[in-house]
């Protein structure tokens, strides 16, 4: 069996598979790392047959949608899931057949209530059930520490001790861990009773993650983040660097627009000089009464050049062909002690 661990800050997605016939399966993939993905099954000559998340996550944005489509592999979760582009839903003790591998589904809710892990040979990828040294928590949406007790006392737990657990999260520098050593030295499986467990996970009072709501938004609706809308327009756009505006844009003869799509107050507190100015919120409503020639160069920017990137990308599908933004924001403008005009100037 071939298996690659990734990381990205503290979630592990792995790929799994089959070297005899170059099938692999790819567990919780995350959307920021999907070259890397595909550079590695290139590098170990395998062929993704399914694309499996092991809950609905809530800290971290799933690859799932944008690679099934790609590959034209099917997404799979639990029946419960409530991901409308789940294309093989799965359920308990069901099997998914990899190459040689034979891949089992253990539903085990508590973390979520889709929430399952996946044994393979030795191996147990343990979504957020198990975790090195602790458990998943149970007070997002749908987790539940009764449930997640069971899971864990009465499912995982009774595996062989020399299983080896392979977690969705961990913020140590360690790959894995075995069920004989979760036993020993989990401090959450020391907790004795399910009363005292369910206490114990209660209490817990953990931060929320990053992005939750974006997060689950994203992976429950098959929609798009922030980051990943920013990076497909950067995708369609080109850039101009601040040396080559300010040359330009100070010169007899600029030759290019320049425009702030900053809010109003923003705007007259200081902008680059002769910079015409569209709120990106108007753009689309008044940028034919304030950019007549569709025809003419456009260098875009906002305070940081978010933006401005998609606002850029929004110019080119409306016609402005040779629009373009600004590589950085208004701020680099600043720090770099070019001139300004406003009320600050």
């Amino acid at each position: 069996m071939i298996l690659e661990q990734f990381r990205t800050g503290g979630c592990l997605s792995y790929l799994v598979g089959c070297e005899q016939r170059c099938g692999a399966l790819l567990i919780d993939p995350e959307i920021s790392l999907v070259d890397r993905y595909l550079a590695s099954c290139s590098r170990h000559g395998l062929q993704i047959h399914y694309l499996y998340d092991t809950h609905t996550h809530a800290d971290h944005f799933s690859a799932s949608r944008a690679l099934g489509r790609r590959l034209e592999v099917p997404v799979v979760m639990h029946r419960l899931s409530p991901a409308p582009y789940v294309d093989i839903r799965v359920d308990d003790g069901e099997t998914l057949i990899v190459g040689n591998l034979r891949l089992q589904i253990l539903h085990t809710p508590g973390h979520t209530a889709d929430s399952t892990c996946v044994r393979v040979e030795d191996c147990l990828f343990s979504g957020d059930t198990l975790l090195i040294g602790a458990t998943g928590r149970t007070d997002l949406p749908t987790g539940d520490p009764v449930a997640l007790y069971h899971s864990l006392f009465d499912r995982l737990l009774k595996l062989p001790r020399e299983t080896r657990v392979f977690p969705a999260h961990n913020y140590r520098d360690q790959e894995s861990t075995t069920i004989g050593t979760e036993l020993a030295t989990n401090p959450r499986l020391q907790a004795g009773d399910r009363e005292a467990f369910v206490a114990l996970m209660n209490g817990l009072d953990l931060k929320a993650p990053d992005h939750l709501t974006e997060a689950l938004r994203v992976n429950c609706s098959g929609g798009q983040s922030v980051a990943q809308l920013i990076a497909e327009a950067a995708d369609q756009i080109a850039f101009m660097s601040i040396d080559e505006v300010s040359a330009r844009a100070l010169a007899p003869e600029p030759g290019i627009t320049i425009l702030d799509v900053r809010e109003t107050g923003d705007y007259r507190r200081a902008h680059i000089p002769g910079a015409m100015h569209i709120p990106r919120g108007q753009l689309e409503l008044r940028v034919d009464a304030v950019l007549p020639d569709p025809t003419r160069r456009i260098v875009v920017y906002c305070e940081y050049g978010k933006i401005s990137t998609l606002a850029t990308a929004m110019l080119r599908r409306l016609g402005f062909s040779r629009a373009v933004a600004l590589d950085g924001g208004f701020r680099n403008w600043r720090e770099a002690s070019l001139p300004i005009e406003g009320e600050e100037a």
